[in-house]
């Protein structure tokens, strides 16, 4: 198999290589032998090999060797030929074993094989087509028919014979595939005798008559006629139509078989009605008229009508619409019988179109373009009739007939006619585009556009735009009929062929020279040259389009291209202008799209164009018919379009172009008197055409108004002829009023630069004022005065430079304003008031700060006091809620504009800070609505201001601090966008203060953290929350930490649990990122945290804070504490006991005995009347030391550690016990009343009992029950407060001491200082208190002495003064019985106290939790006392 492949593919690679030919006689060669011919013979004969083998697939074996055979030339030798005949032969003829694909590719192997060897083909076929008794298989049939098709005159010696065999054959054909190879071979054959008819030269052969043919075709004929039309397939039928057909184009020719074949014409048409595919039908029916119209034979009486009937019925059967090739076919029928009969077939189709259905007529039109289409001169002649029947349809109701109308028009036109009857009908094409562009107008708002009236449009459109006016003589006839059709505005939509159609006539009348042109257009009638349209109606209709171009692109530059190639018709100054704008323009549209296109912008090119067109235009009247056509267009212009809109604006600028000033003034007061102003739309172009005109005639403009609108009063008049209320009169009045206020905004905007400022002030700006002070103002009326203020501000302000010109009425403007904003109701403010205000603000001169500050709260307060979005639902104010959150989002944009202008116009950033304390009041209101909005206003000023930074004039934000308070409780708040907003404000006030204290390294960080809070990852958003958090913190500055902690515990005194964790969250993280930062600033923080501890319900948390603070900042915390005094409130004992409770409780407790060792070190002793107040002061600072070591060690759970500190901690105790013992109260330096009131009932107890019960509570602490009851039961207490029991006491509690082991070498060192004091006191305390340990230790022989000469110095001061010791109490002393309320406090406390062991070791530095430094480290197997219950965070004191 590959080696066949091979051998075929070099067959076309053989070139003309040859070989020595050996002659008969093995001599020497001759000749050549072309290469190829050996390589055909060898593939051939080695293919045919293969199949006498029976090896490969047969099927493709044929295949190769048929596409051998095809460029075979006669190569194969006489043997090779007859066996491959024979192969083939015998697989055609075999019964079994052989497929049909075998079969088919045999014959089609002979059927190559006879282009060069036909004769032996020919005869092997026909020797199968003798064979005696029997029909020949059907492949031989076919192949036959084959032959024929493939070489007809060829075939044509062989038509007797085969016909002759068919014959007798024909008897033993019934239905089934052998008769439909029957039907092949007489159809091919046939039609080969046809071809032979038509080309006889070309045959090889003697030339035969047609006779001899008929003769012998008639026989077969009329076998079929008679036996084969009755058939019942429908395959079988189609086969014999064929056969019939092919058969009668044969006989046609034959005079005396004429009769018969017109018979089976009518048995032809017959059949539409009995196949169910009836193209085949058609084909048949499209030969036979063929050769009728070869043969010029007369046709019966009727015959050309039952074929037009039969046609038309098949285009117009709409059960059975036929398809394209089959419509193709059927319109070739009437063709040809057009050409032989064209009189009757146009007679039948017009009398279609006057009746019948509709179908029919669009069948009869289709027919009827086909004709006009028609190349004959025949049907040529027949146009004019058959164009007038088509005029008879044109205004048919029916869609399809009018589309029919319009494709028989693009016929007619595409066949390159010039009579001016066939032109005539281009003028339909527009009427139809008119009808169906008018319907959709006229439906208004409720109109819509059916498929069918588009498609029409569409189709009118294309056969403009495929029109060809390339013809000469084409202006005379195209040009009157099409430059009519572009003023009507009905017409824009073809706008774009039209200007197609007229820009090349222009093109080849210039190409011309204009000779041949101008010869035409003189031979124009006067009417049609009266029909044509004005300059100005050109140049005005054309800008209207081209203005539009969001309606269609493609028809502004058809509109531009035109007014290009007409402006010589137009003016003919316009063209060395036009040959500059009209490219600008161009190029503007060129890459545009509908949604990228800006209209606005797009207008106003438009208009200076028109502008610069006016102006090289010296002719007065010419101008003036410019602006009175325009006039003229306005009036057949819709209300309220916006072409009627544009060409107020164009008549304008006609105006203010325009050198008649007469003429200008009088259209001006025309419309200020004329128009309908309770009309929008109408009163809207007054202005326009007003403000436009006074672009050149400014000062004229702007008197006229002044007059129609003072001096005449006719605004205040009203209609007479009816009666008109008074609220009719009001509100027509406010209406004029509105459009008066907008006129003169309008002129202000327009007004030249170098002008306006003259007259702005008083006549433009106070004439607004003035109209607008009416005793009610409706809404159109307030519109009008934003609107006004809006647009003279933005005029003012484009004028560019004004020098030192200054808006006198700029205050009065702004408290008129801010006065109707107050008293507004919230649904009822106007649009547009915040950016008048933003606009009036960059005005000179400026405001003052109070007028500022009133300006915003006024403002913020309008915009944000708006209900709720569910709130506005609610009642009758559900249906305009929509439209009223649509207004509070431009509310609160133009109030983020106006606020950003603010801070622009103020040359310090004290703007800022009036901005900041008015949003603080809405930032933390109680509605979650109103926070919202105010964190958008406030994001949008921080956003400007970090974007900006000019706008905080370099300076760093003073109200940082309290502004991170207060978004970072927002951060929690229960609206999803609020707390988004919070953190965005965050990152806002970040940047900017990074800006402003110039922290380089932190720049980028923060830039990432900001993008990171925009994040859609909810993990991501919290870690990128918690970093925002610490450097938001890190970059507050020490001396706004009071502010940041005063606006965040602010906000615990209405907050919701979530949000209060959020202020937790803020304050920890403060406290110990800023933990370095804020120690100067400590005793503030904490002032802050106990006023706060003191309002709010969340102490636990308050208690908290104060012991992260004291944990990072030990020493500043409890200075701070103790500079409170006496007496302790319960918020400063509840402090003091946290701190004794925390894990650094024995730290705190040793701060506090440091400090009371140190306190009144200098002036111990002294009784001096110098330092008296010294003293006092000394002492009631050791009694504040003392009072909070007692909270702390009853809080304290550490017995071990306070055992380890009672050597520092009772000598103190003891001492000042000492000094104070027999003292009344003392009293503080008063600074109130009350407070003296307090602190006298408070301090009513003695200061020595105060040191007492610290030193009971401390032993409690240290020592056993029994040893407690032993100095209970010994009086000890007592006789340590009585003067003259003390050293008793002293030489008891020592005693004591010793025997419970708390006696430690460390109390001893520390107490042996007091020996050699310079205070006999303090000598005498140490000796009564050494005097046990002294007696029982010998070493203390020498202190023993010692002791005894004090105690001799002792009693001699006595006798000499009594009261320089020690006094006696003046109240009741307290017997040794009574128990101290410390003592009492300490039993009570345990029945809080729980115990637990740890079953797991625990490092806070290495746990999950953000503060590790105020968790407790836990070891496993320890004992853990927890103090109290759980909190709230799930924490516990332990």
């Amino acid at each position: 198999m590959r080696r066949m492949r091979v051998l075929r593919a070099l067959c076309p690679c053989v070139g003309s290589q040859s070989r020595p030919a050996r002659s008969e006689d093995g001599g020497k060669a001759t000749g050549t032998v072309p290469a190829a011919v050996a390589t055909f013979a060898a593939v051939g004969t080695s293919l045919l090999k293969r199949l006498q083998d029976h090896e490969g697939d047969r099927v493709e074996t044929y295949r190769e060797l048929e596409s051998v055979l095809q460029g075979d030339n006669g190569c194969l030798t006489s043997g090779v030929v007859n066996r491959l005949i024979a192969e083939a032969s015998s697989d055609m003829r075999a019964v079994q074993g052989v497929t049909g694909d075998v079969k088919t590719a045999a014959s089609d192997v002979l059927v190559a094989l006879a282009r060069s060897h036909f004769h032996f083909v020919m005869s092997e076929l026909q020797s199968h087509l003798k064979a005696m008794g029997k029909v020949p298989a059907e492949i031989v049939l076919l192949t036959l028919g084959k032959m024929a098709r493939s070489y007809a005159l060829r075939c044509i010696p062989f038509v007797g014979m085969t016909l002759l065999a068919l014959r007798g054959m024909l008897s033993r054909v019934g239905s089934g595939r052998i008769l439909r190879a029957v039907c092949s071979v007489l159809e091919q054959w046939s039609k080969g005798v046809r071809a032979y008819f038509g080309n006889p030269e070309q045959c090889p052969f003697p030339r035969k008559g047609v006779a001899q043919f008929c003769e012998a075709i008639y026989p077969v004929f009329r076998y079929a006629v008679v036996n084969w039309l009755d058939c019942k397939e429908e395959e079988d039928k189609q086969a014999v139509l064929g056969a019939v057909a092919a058969m009668m184009g044969v006989l046609l020719h034959e005079e005396q078989h004429q009769e018969h074949a017109w018979e089976q014409l009518l048995w032809l048409l017959h059949q539409y009605q009995e196949v169910r595919d009836t193209s085949q039908v058609t084909k048949s029916l499209s030969y036979v008229l063929e050769m009728l119209e070869g043969v010029q034979t007369p046709a019966p009486q009727g015959t050309a009508l039952a074929i037009s009937t039969t046609v038309h019925r098949q285009l117009s059967d709409v059960t059975k619409e036929p398809g394209p090739a089959h419509k193709a076919v059927l319109l070739r029928c009437i063709m040809l019988q057009a050409r032989m009969y064209p009189e009757e077939t146009v007679v039948f189709l017009h009398s279609q179109l006057s009746g019948g259905s509709e179908a029919g007529r669009v069948a009869a039109l289709d027919l009827l373009g086909a004709l006009a289409h028609s190349d004959a001169p025949v049907t040529r002649e027949k146009l004019p009739q058959v164009v007038e029947a088509v005029q008879s349809v044109c205004n048919d109701s029916s869609a399809q007939v009018r589309k029919a109308v319009l494709e028989f028009i693009r016929e007619l036109l595409s066949s390159g006619s010039q009579s001016c009857w066939a032109w005539d009908v281009v003028g339909h094409m527009f009427i139809e585009f008119s009808r169906t562009s008018g319907r959709l107008v006229a439906g208004g708002l409720f109109a819509w556009e059916t498929q069918e009236d588009g498609a029409l449009r569409a189709l009118c459109v294309d056969i403009l735009g495929s029109l060809d006016v390339s013809l000469r003589g084409m202006t005379k006839l195209l040009w009157p009929r099409l430059l009519q059709y572009v003023v009507p505005a009905q017409y824009s939509g073809m706008l774009i062929p039209l200007s197609r159609c007229l820009q090349a006539l222009v093109w080849r009348r210039e190409r011309a020279g204009c000779k041949e042109e101008e010869e035409e257009l003189d031979a124009m009638e006067s009417q049609e040259q009266a029909q044509l349209p004005a300059p100005q109606a050109l140049l005005a209709r054309l800008l209207v389009v081209a203005a539009a171009p969001y309606a269609s692109g493609e028809r502004a530059v058809a509109a531009l291209q035109l007014l290009q190639a007409l402006h010589g018709r137009i003016h003919r100054a316009l063209g060395v202008v036009w040959a500059t704008e009209i490219p600008l323009l161009l190029q503007y549209l060129e890459g545009k799209s509908k949604s990228s296109l800006e209209s606005a912008e797009w207008e106003h090119r438009v208009l200076k164009f028109l502008r610069a067109s006016l102006e090289p235009i010296e002719d007065k009247a010419w101008t003036v018919g410019l602006s009175q056509e325009l006039s003229q267009q306005l009036g057949s212009s819709a209300p309220g379009s916006w072409e009627k809109l544009f060409l107020y604006k164009a008549l304008g600028t006609a105006l203010a172009a325009c050198r008649d000033l007469r003429h200008v003034q009088g259209q001006v007061l025309r419309f200020l008197e004329e128009t309908n102003l309770m009309e929008l739309s109408e009163s809207q172009g007054m202005i326009s055409v007003v403000s436009h005109a006074a672009e050149s005639h400014f000062h004229l403009v702007l008197d006229t108004v002044f007059s129609a609108t003072f001096t005449r009063g006719w605004f205040y008049q009203t209609s007479t002829g009816w009666k008109v209320q008074r609220q009719q009169k009001m509100e027509r009045a406010q209406v004029i009023r509105a459009a008066l206020m907008r006129t003169y905004s309008g002129i202000a905007l327009r007004a030249p630069k170098e002008q306006l400022l003259t007259r702005v002030d008083g006549e433009i700006m106070g004439n607004i004022l003035r109209l607008s002070r009416a005793k009610e103002r409706d809404l159109q009326l307030k519109l009008a005065l934003v609107q006004s203020i809006t647009e003279v501000s933005c005029a003012i302000q484009a004028v560019g430079d004004c020098g030192s010109f200054e808006l006198s009425l700029k205050q009065e403007v702004t408290r008129t304003l801010l006065d109707w904003i107050k008293g507004e109701p919230w649904d009822s403010l106007v649009y547009g008031v915040f950016q008048a205000l933003e606009e009036l603000s960059k005005l000179r001169p400026p405001l003052s700060r109070e007028e500022n500050r009133s300006l915003l709260a006024v403002c913020c307060r309008s915009a944000l006091r708006y209900p709720s979005k569910e709130q506005m639902k609610k009642g009758r104010k559900r249906v305009r809620a929509a439209v009223n959150m649509q207004l509070l989002h431009r509310s609160m944009e133009d109030l983020g504009h106006l606020i950003e202008t603010l801070l622009e116009a103020e040359e310090t950033s004290a703007c800022f800070d009036d901005v900041v304390h008015v949003l603080k009041g809405w930032l933390t209101s109680d509605k979650e609505w109103e926070r919202e909005r105010a964190l958008w206003v406030c994001a949008h000023v921080l956003g400007a201001c970090k974007e900006r930074f000019e706008l905080m004039r370099g300076r760093p934000c003073k109200q940082f601090g309290s502004l991170v308070g207060l978004l970072g409780t927002l951060t929690s708040d229960c609206l999803a966008t609020s707390r988004q907003r919070a953190w965005i404000c965050l990152g806002y006030l970040l940047q900017m203060q990074v800006k402003s204290v110039k922290v380089v390294p932190q720049t980028d960080e923060i830039r990432r953290l900001c993008e990171e809070l925009t994040s859609p990852n909810s993990k991501t958003l919290v870690e990128a929350c918690t970093k925002t958090a610490k450097a938001v913190c890190k970059c507050i500055p020490p001396a706004q930490a009071t502010d940041f902690l005063t606006a965040v515990l602010h906000s615990l005194l209405h907050v919701t649990p979530t949000r209060a964790r959020a202020v937790r969250k803020w304050v920890f993280i403060f406290l110990v990122e800023c933990r370095k930062e804020i120690v100067q600033e400590v005793p503030k923080i904490l002032n802050t945290l106990y006023t706060y501890m003191q309002q709010s319900t969340h102490r636990p948390f308050l208690l908290h804070a104060v012991l992260l603070l004291a944990h990072f900042h030990q020493e500043p915390t409890i200075s701070s504490l103790l500079r409170k005094g006496l007496p302790m409130d319960s918020d400063t004992v509840e402090l003091w006991r946290s701190l004794g409770r925390s894990i650094f409780g024995t730290q705190i407790l040793r701060c506090l005995v440091e400090k009371l060792n140190r306190a009144g070190n200098n002036c111990l002793g002294t009784d001096s009347s110098a330092c008296e107040q010294h003293s006092r002061q000394t002492a009631l600072e050791t009694l504040t030391i003392t009072c909070a070591i007692s909270e702390v060690v009853l809080a304290l759970r550490s017995t071990e550690e306070l055992r380890q500190l009672l050597p520092h901690l009772l000598p103190s105790l003891l001492r000042w016990a000492s000094e104070t013992l027999g003292k009344e109260r003392l009293l503080s330096p008063m600074s109130s009343w009350r407070q003296l009131f307090l602190e006298g009932q408070v301090l009513e107890e003695k200061p020595c009992r105060i040191f007492l019960s610290a030193i009971e509570l401390v032993l409690g602490k240290c020592m056993a029950q029994k040893w407690m009851r032993l100095l209970v039961n010994r009086a000890v207490w007592a006789h340590l407060e009585d003067p003259l029991a003390h050293l008793e006491g002293v030489y008891l509690l020592s005693s004591i001491l010793r025997h419970a082991g708390l006696l430690s070498p460390c109390l001893v060192k520390n107490l042996l200082p007091w020996l050699d004091s310079w205070s006999v006191k303090l000598r005498v305390r140490a000796t009564a208190f050494f005097a046990e340990v002294i007696e029982l230790d010998d070493r203390y022989q020498k202190l023993k002495e010692q002791g005894q000469q004090l105690f001799w110095e002792l009693e001699r001061l006595e006798r000499e003064s009594p009261k320089c010791i020690i006094s006696r109490p003046h109240q009741a002393n307290l017997g040794a019985g009574k128990e101290s309320i410390l003592l009492e406090a300490m039993r009570k406390e345990p029945a809080e106290l729980r115990t637990f062991i740890a079953r797991y070791s625990y490092d806070p530095f290495h746990g999950p939790n953000e503060w590790p430094e105020v968790e407790l480290p836990l070891v496993a197997g320890q004992y853990v006392y927890i103090f109290g219950d759980v909190d709230e965070e799930g924490w516990y004191v332990g």
